[in-house]
């Protein structure tokens, strides 16, 4: 081969091979800086891994303390969801060294035809002290409401409700340590407490949708009955709310009256079921039982002449007591507008002895009566805000068998009954205005017509209402 034809051969080897060469080496350099950039992710994801797992560990540790009542709660405020347990108790979101405080500011003006210190209801006896009627004319500072909770430990939580009355008085509503960690759907109070009888019952006022308690709350319960003792509920595990309730207290409220026995003065059972009904309507229904013992009960009732007089019972009482609650919002949404009807009808039947006018008539003997009485109440939001609200009610005094005479508790037939109508304005979740007219009718011959403007003011953290 000449000189000349070899260089070219050797020149045209090297103008094909060179540019391989330079690739080969270029895919090097970007696979040692792939290999680079892997490695800084890899470390870069192993410290947010150790930041993540840091943070679990600290929420674990925190969430010990939570308890089952608080996701039951949670749930039950939901409209979709199933109702939440009638105990309407509901877990804080504080701890022990920070415990939730909330303060309930209430006031009313009102505004009656008839004197409400002569308020009674034909054919009832009721202790003298017993919240019943539209309460004092005029401006009125109403109930404050003190409530505080927390998580003691992991296995129980306290709470307390501590209501100033505008004559300032300070009385303790509810104060109960509760556990939150008894298992297999069963919880146990302890303490004073609102029982769970009922559907109104268990409710603070400030949540009531009217001003006052019902004729037959009013009548039968002495407005809400309250005790000191102990309470098991059980919530079954299924999809379908069922609860199941027991009590046993010391009886100290209206039916029962407050004494130095030992044991156990009133107890009572309770079963309430409920549930979904597609995305739109919730409902509830419940059927309690209580009974409670009197010891010389003083009793303020009417005689058939319609005059006040006292009385001394000593016996047994039974009160049954049938709810039912039935909710609507449109695909559950409330926000917007939502429609409640709800019901109750209860009965009583007290057993025993009574003194009849001690200090006048002075007559004694074997005393029964089988009053009963119901309401029925409806409560349209018919936009953001506002509510409209009717109640109407009705009681009956029932049969009464007395040693020395039926006729001096005679009623004249006459059934005690009420028409109330209400509206009130929520600016925010936090306030509320409310104008209530009421047509009173529970006592013979007389009508009042009842003007009541109220304002409910919440501070501070609350815990979810029930269902």
């Amino acid at each position: 081969m000449s000189p000349v034809l070899l260089a070219s051969f050797t020149l045209a080897i090297g103008f094909f091979l060179a540019p391989g060469a330079a690739r080969a080496a270029a895919t090097a350099d970007e696979i040692a800086a792939l290999r680079a950039e892997i490695s800084a992710l890899r470390e870069s994801y192993e410290a947010r891994l150790q930041a993540l797992d840091a943070r679990l560990r600290a929420a674990e540790s925190a969430a010990s303390s939570a308890t089952a009542a608080t996701a039951q709660a949670s749930a039950a405020a939901a409209p979709a969801t199933p109702p939440a347990p009638s105990s309407g108790a509901t877990a804080g979101s504080g701890n022990a060294f920070n415990p939730a405080v909330s303060l309930i500011l209430s006031g009313t003006a009102t505004q009656t035809s008839r004197d409400p210190a002569r308020y009674a209801i034909t054919g009832f006896g009721v202790p003298p002290g017993a919240e019943i009627g539209p309460g004092t004319r005029g401006f009125n500072l109403g109930e404050t409401e003190l409530a505080l909770s927390a998580n003691i430990d992991p296995w129980w939580r306290g709470a307390a409700n501590i209501a100033l009355g505008s004559d300032d008085s300070v009385s303790v509503e509810e104060a109960f340590v509760q556990t939150t960690a008894l298992g297999n759907g069963f919880t146990l109070k302890a303490g004073r407490y609102l029982s769970g009888i009922g559907y109104l019952n268990s409710q603070h006022a400030h949540t009531w949708d009217f001003v006052d308690a019902p004729l037959a709350y009013q009548a039968l319960l002495g407005g809400q009955l309250g005790d000191d003792g102990v309470q098991l509920l059980w919530l079954a595990p299924t999809d379908q709310f069922v609860e199941f309730g027991v009590e046993l207290g010391r009886g100290r409220g209206f039916p029962g009256s407050d004494s130095s026995r030992n044991g156990a003065g009133r107890a009572s059972i309770a079963l309430h079921t409920g549930g979904d009904i597609g995305d739109s309507h919730s409902w509830r229904a419940g059927i309690s039982y209580l009974r409670a013992k009197a010891s010389d009960q003083a009793l303020r009732l009417l005689d058939a002449n319609d005059l006040p007089v006292d009385s001394v019972f000593n016996g047994r009482t039974g009160v049954t007591v049938l709810d039912a609650v039935w909710k609507w919002a449109p695909n559950g949404n409330a926000t917007r507008t939502n429609f409640k009807l709800q019901g109750e009808w209860l009965r009583s039947a007290r057993d025993g002895t009574l003194a009849y006018d001690p200090s006048g008539a002075n007559l004694s003997g074997d005393y029964r009566q089988t009053p009963s009485g119901w309401y029925l109440q409806a409560i349209y939001q018919f936009m953001p805000r506002w509510r409209v609200g009717l109640r109407s009610e009705r009681l009956d005094a029932g049969t009464v068998t007395y040693a020395p005479g039926a006729t001096l508790f005679d009623a004249n037939g006459y059934h005690p009954r009420k028409q109330t109508l209400m509206v009130d304005f929520s600016a925010s979740e936090f306030s509320r205005l409310r104008l209530q007219y009421a047509r009173d009718q529970a006592r013979f011959g007389s009508t009042d017509n009842q003007w009541t403007l109220q304002y409910q003011m919440s501070l501070g953290a609350h815990g979810a209402h029930g269902f």
